[in-house]
């Protein structure tokens, strides 16, 4: 059996979430946010059946999609005034870990 730890962004969290149960997988989701742009971000844990893993991490990256945003760069001081640039990048998709699980145990 495996754990798979996936990062989304909050905008695909629930769209992953469901589709992960819809497909028969449980989910459980943690808030989180990223260091670099502290963007919302939400962590996804599920465990999987080792023949099943390929099957979670297409659901995530189907369901977790780049976009591109803009975000403004340092501020600059050009004759008297401060002038701010804004920069392309781009957020979301997924950052997908998978380790062995030793035990998983479901209480009631």
């Amino acid at each position: 059996m495996k754990l798979i730890i996936a990062v989304v962004s909050d905008e695909d969290s629930e769209t992953v979430a469901n589709e992960l149960n819809d497909n028969g997988f449980n989910v459980t989701k943690l808030c989180s946010s990223g260091s670099f742009f502290k963007a919302g971000n939400t962590t996804l844990l599920v465990g999987a059946e080792d023949d099943k893993v390929q099957e979670v991490i297409c659901i995530i990256e189907r369901k977790s999609r780049a976009r591109k945003q803009f975000i403004n760069s340092s501020a600059y001081h050009v004759a008297g005034i401060f002038m701010v640039t804004p920069v392309e990048i781009t957020v979301g998709g997924a950052t997908i870990f998978v380790t062995n699980l030793e035990m998983f145990k479901k209480t009631s």
